[in-house]
């Protein structure tokens, strides 16, 4: 809940630039496929969802004023039943298939003549 209201907080006119660039980091990271160590890895792969992204929340959190977060997390309540995001959806799906083509074009075999 506290991603969304984070998340909430980058788009806040009152929130400080400083507050809302560590807040989007944070949300990006924390809502994103890829990790910073991947988590086939053993035991470091889980360093980033256990230790770097509840550090960064609290870090965000800490520089957004009290009352404001206390408003965040109130809207966030209410939004959370309706997490649906078409775009962000595209843009996951967008990444993947770019992926996918830029493997395939890397390592298909190309024949020499």
């Amino acid at each position: 809940m506290d991603v969304m209201a984070l998340y909430l907080a980058t788009r806040d006119a009152r929130v400080p630039w400083y507050a809302k660039a560590l807040a989007a980091v944070v949300v990006a990271y924390a809502l994103s496929p890829i990790d910073l160590i991947p988590d086939f890895i053993p035991v470091l792969g889980y360093v980033d969802d256990l230790i770097l992204v509840p550090l960064g929340v609290l870090l965000a959190i800490r520089l957004i004023p009290p009352d404001l977060m206390i408003e965040f997390r109130a809207q966030a309540r209410l939004r959370i039943e309706r997490p649906v995001s078409k775009t962000g959806a595209a843009i996951i799906i967008g990444f993947w298939i770019l992926a996918a083509i830029l493997l395939l074009w890397t390592f298909w075999p190309r024949t020499v003549s």
